[in-house]
């Protein structure tokens, strides 16, 4: 299962801190590299998302819980459409709405 993990570092919350959080997490093989999809700051910083691949959420659970005294975590389950399908099957819900 694909999960939708996005971030806001609390007040007081630096760049320091962080990074050793993260590098102290690495070292004890806590953060699942091989789970991870994709890992995106916005633009300024203090915020952003992991994409995380697990069908474990204790193990999803684990890896984000180090880290909650910095920032705050919203998470959400994904999954995938293809769009011309999902098209397709919106055409059918149009027409029996009409």
């Amino acid at each position: 299962m694909l999960w939708y993990c996005s971030f806001t570092w609390f007040p007081g919350t630096t760049r320091a801190k962080v990074a050793e959080r993260v590098v102290q997490q690495h070292d004890l093989g806590l953060n699942h590299p091989e789970n991870i999809r994709g890992w995106y700051n916005l633009v300024g910083g203090g915020a952003g998302f992991m994409l995380v691949e697990t069908d474990e959420l204790k193990e999803l659970t684990e890896m984000l819980q180090p880290y909650m005294d910095l920032m705050s975590w919203d998470v959400h389950a994904l999954h995938e459409l293809d769009y011309d399908k999902e098209v397709e099957r919106l055409k059918g819900v149009a027409r029996e709405a009409s």
